[in-house]
C-alpha cells in the first residue's frame, strides 16, 4: 500500500519541487538585484534568470527520470500479480478520484456491468527501446556499459560526447583531445565533462585507448574532466543483416546505422550529467574558450526567450551541434526508430522539421520557421582536420569556411645558434626559419638516424624546451620514435647517471603520442653547446616541427 501511494503522489511531490525551487529562486532574485551595480544590474540579471530557467529544466527531467523509474517498479510489481490480489496480499489499488455527478450516476447504475468498470487493474504499456531495437531482449547486459573510466563528475554545465572508432590509417582522438583540453581555463574545466566514446565491441583496443587516454592526460583523468565509456557487444543488432536504404552501399548503410546507435548511447549516457550537452567528433580543432563562448551563446538566446532546439557551432555534420539535455530523449527516441534508414545529420533535420513545419505552406515558411529553432553561431568555433573518414575508403576533405584561418605554426624567440637539418625541407618550410619563428620545418619522411641539430653561439643553460610536431592542416605529418638530446660542455663527468649517447649527447626527452616532447634537463647537466633531435626508426608520413622553444637565461 506505502509504494502504490508514493507512486499515485508523484505529482504532488514533484508540484513540491517546484515550490522548493521557486522559494530559492526569490531570495536569488533579490540577491542580485542588491548586488549588482545599477548600471548592469538588469542586464546581469537576465542572464543569471536565463541561466537558473535551463538549470531548472534540467533539474525538472532529472526528476521526472526518477519519476519514472518508480513507475516501472510500480509496472513490475503489478505483473508479478500482487497489485491484483487483494486479499490474500492486503495490497490494493488505490481507490479512483471521483466527481461527485460521477459518484451518483455509478449509485444508479447499481448492479449492472458497466459500473465495474472503473479503475481496472490493467496498466498500459507505450512502447520503449525495446521495441524498435527488439535485439536488446536477448541479452540482459545489452544496456550495460562494457567499460567506464570516471571520477563521476556531474552537475557541470557542458557535456561534450566525443565518439571514436578505429580507423584504418589515421588516428585523431589524441590531437583532438589535446586540443579540447588546451582550449579550456581552468574555470571552464571545473564546469565541463568530455565523454570520449570508444564505439568497438573489442575491450582489447578498448584497453589500449583507454590506456593511452589515461597515460596522456592524468590530470583531466583524476580530475573527472574526462571520462572513458564502451559499450556491451550486444547493444549493437547484426550489422550486415541491416535493409538496404537510401539505395547505398551496404558498408555504408552498416557505417550510418551504427553511427545513429553510437550516439543514441553516448546522449543517453551523458544527459543526466550537465545542463547542455554537444555532439563533437574526434577529428575537430577547437578555439580557445569555446566552453564559455557556447554557454553565452545559450544563455543569451534564452534568456530572448527565443525557443532554439539546437545551437550549430560548426556547420559540417554534426560537428558542434548543442542540446538542452531535458530535451536530449527526443533525439535519442528518433535516432533508435529510424536508425536503419538515414544518417544522423538527416534524421536532426527530419526530427525539427516535424515538430516545427506546416506542410499546408511552401518550403520558404518551413525554412523560416526551422531558422528560429536552429541557431547558427558565427564564427565557427570547430574545425573538422581528418582526412581518413571512418568509413573505409572515404577521404574527407570538406571544411567549415566560417571558422576562419588556422595558425598553422608558434613562433618564439630562441637563443642564437647554427641550424643543421639532416631532413630535406620541401619548398620554403627550412628548419632555419622555423627556428627563427618564420614558419614550420617541413621535412621529407625522416629515416633513422636523423639529425635536426641546434649549435649554440654561446653555451646556454636550458631552464625548458617544447617542441611540436604536426599542425592542423597536416596533423599526421608528426615526429615519431624521436629523442632530444643536449651536448653538455663538459661531457666526461656524468658516467652512469644519465643516459648518454655513444657520441656524449645526453638524452633528456622524446615525442609522445600526439607528437609532443617537453621537459626541463637535469641541473646536474649545466650549460650545453647543442641540442638535437634524433630519429630512430623510419616515418611513412613527412614531418612538421610547428613549435620550436627552448628557453634559457634570457629567452622567455
Amino acid at each position: 500500500m506505502a509504494l502504490t501511494n508514493l507512486a499515485m503522489s508523484s505529482l504532488r511531490r514533484r508540484n513540491c519541487f517546484l515550490v522548493l525551487a521557486f522559494i530559492v529562486f526569490i531570495p536569488f532574485c533579490a540577491f542580485v538585484l542588491l548586488s549588482v551595480p545599477d548600471g548592469t544590474s538588469e542586464q546581469l540579471l537576465v542572464q543569471r534568470l536565463a541561466e537558473l530557467q535551463v538549470k531548472l529544466q534540467y533539474l525538472d527531467s532529472m526528476y521526472r527520470a526518477r519519476q519514472e523509474e518508480l513507475l516501472q517498479l510500480t509496472q513490475h510489481i503489478d505483473q508479478m500479480g500482487i497489485a491484483t490480489d487483494n486479499t490474500s496480499a492486503g495490497f490494493t489499488l488505490p481507490p479512483a478520484i471521483l466527481r461527485p455527478e460521477v459518484k451518483q450516476l455509478l449509485k444508479n447504475m447499481s448492479g449492472m456491468h458497466a459500473a465495474s468498470g472503473i479503475n481496472p487493474p490493467i496498466m498500459l504499456r507505450l512502447p520503449s527501446s525495446f521495441h524498435f531495437l527488439p535485439h536488446l531482449l536477448d541479452d540482459p547486459s545489452s544496456l550495460r556499459l562494457a567499460y567506464l573510466l570516471s571520477k563521476g563528475r556531474t552537475g557541470v554545465s557542458i557535456v561534450l560526447g566525443i565518439p571514436t572508432v578505429r580507423r584504418e590509417k589515421q588516428s585523431y582522438l589524441m590531437e583532438t583531445l589535446q586540443n579540447l583540453v588546451e582550449g579550456m581555463n581552468s574555470e571552464e574545466a571545473d564546469d565541463a565533462v568530455l565523454v570520449v566514446f570508444i564505439a568497438e565491441t573489442d575491450l582489447e583496443y578498448v584497453l589500449q585507448v583507454a590506456k593511452e587516454v589515461e597515460l596522456r592526460f592524468p590530470a583531466q583523468i583524476e580530475s573527472g574532466l574526462i571520462e572513458v565509456i564502451a559499450p556491451s557487444p550486444s547493444y549493437y543488432p547484426d550489422l550486415d543483416k541491416l535493409r538496404i536504404t537510401l539505395g547505398d552501399s551496404r558498408e555504408r548503410v552498416r557505417w550510418r546505422s551504427k553511427q545513429n546507435l553510437d550516439f543514441a548511447f553516448l546522449m543517453s549516457y551523458s544527459q543526466p550529467k550537465g545542463t547542455f550537452y554537444a555532439q563533437l567528433e574526434d577529428d575537430i580543432l577547437a578555439k580557445p574558450y569555446y566552453i564559455t563562448e557556447m554557454k553565452k551563446f545559450a544563455i543569451e538566446k534564452t534568456a530572448r526567450k527565443e525557443p532554439w532546439f539546437v545551437l550549430d557551432f560548426c556547420q559540417l555534420g554534426f560537428i558542434g551541434k548543442m542540446f538542452k539535455s531535458a530535451e536530449l530523449p527526443w533525439l535519442i527516441q528518433f535516432f533508435q526508430m529510424f536508425y536503419n534508414d538515414k544518417p544522423v545529420d538527416w534524421l536532426l533535420d527530419h526530427l525539427i522539421s516535424t515538430k516545427i513545419c506546416n506542410w499546408e505552406k511552401n518550403n520558404d515558411f518551413c525554412k523560416k520557421d526551422k531558422a528560429k529553432m536552429w541557431l547558427h553561431y558565427k564564427p565557427s568555433l570547430f574545425q573538422h582536420i581528418g582526412t581518413h573518414s571512418s568509413l573505409k575508403g572515404k577521404v574527407q576533405k570538406l571544411k567549415d569556411k566560417q571558422f576562419g584561418k588556422v595558425a598553422l605554426f608558434f613562433p618564439h624567440s630562441n637563443p642564437e645558434a647554427e641550424v643543421i637539418s639532416g631532413i630535406k625541407f620541401y619548398k620554403q618550410y627550412s628548419l632555419e626559419r622555423a627556428y627563427l619563428g618564420e614558419t614550420f620545418f617541413w621535412g621529407l619522411l625522416p629515416q633513422p638516424g636523423d639529425l635536426l641539430t641546434f649549435k649554440f653561439t654561446k653555451p646556454v643553460l636550458v631552464k625548458r624546451f617544447f617542441f611540436r610536431s604536426g599542425n592542423a592542416e597536416h596533423p599526421s605529418d608528426k615526429f615519431y620514435n624521436t629523442t632530444v638530446e643536449v651536448y653538455p660542455i663538459e661531457p666526461n663527468q656524468y658516467g652512469g647517471t644519465l643516459n648518454v649517447t655513444s657520441d656524449g649527447f645526453i638524452i633528456v626527452g622524446k615525442f609522445d603520442v600526439v607528437g609532443i616532447a617537453e621537459g626541463t634537463p637535469d641541473e646536474s647537466i649545466g650549460r650545453v653547446s647543442a641540442l638535437r633531435l634524433h630519429v630512430h626508426s623510419e616515418s611513412d608520413n613527412w614531418a612538421i616541427l610547428s613549435e620550436i622553444h627552448i628557453q634559457d637565461e634570457i629567452t622567455r
